[in-house]
């Protein structure tokens, strides 16, 4: 099952260092920018993956979650759920396991959820990073 208790998901939180954000927009209007923006002004490191951008946040976008130097400790999706499946086995694949995958508001896949929970992979769905993380440290937006 999903987290869905705020202990569970602060807990997921504490222990995120890293957090690959697929499908960041470079707009700052777009909620996939401003919430890794809000991410990263919280001392979050954001590893920006999109084919489509150079660099987001002053930093290397790259265009798939394979091609990262490192193994983010969760893994941010801002993806319509059909192509949630992808992005699990995709995940999947990492040489190394994220602690967590978080699938924004409004996107869930609870078969692909199954499989990520099944290798050991903690799953937020259909909740807003920034206004969970906001809500359970008492920081500002």
């Amino acid at each position: 099952m999903p987290l869905t208790r705020d202990e569970d998901i602060e807990a997921l939180l504490r222990r995120t260092h890293s957090i690959a954000v697929v499908g960041i927009k470079a707009g700052a209007d777009d909620d996939a920018f401003k919430i890794p923006a809000y991410m990263q002004r919280h001392g979050y490191q954001i590893l920006p993956v999109s084919p489509k951008l150079d660099h987001v946040l002053e930093q290397p976008c790259v265009a798939s979650l394979g091609d990262l130097d490192q193994t983010p400790d969760l893994i941010n999706l801002f993806r319509a759920s059909p192509h949630i499946p992808l992005h699990a086995d995709e995940i999947l694949s990492l040489p190394k396991r994220p602690l967590g995958v978080w699938m924004q508001l409004e996107i869930s896949h609870p078969e692909a959820s199954a499989k990520l929970e099944a290798a050991g992979i903690a799953v937020v769905e259909d909740r807003c990073l920034m206004v969970e993380h906001a809500r359970l440290f008492g920081t500002s937006r």
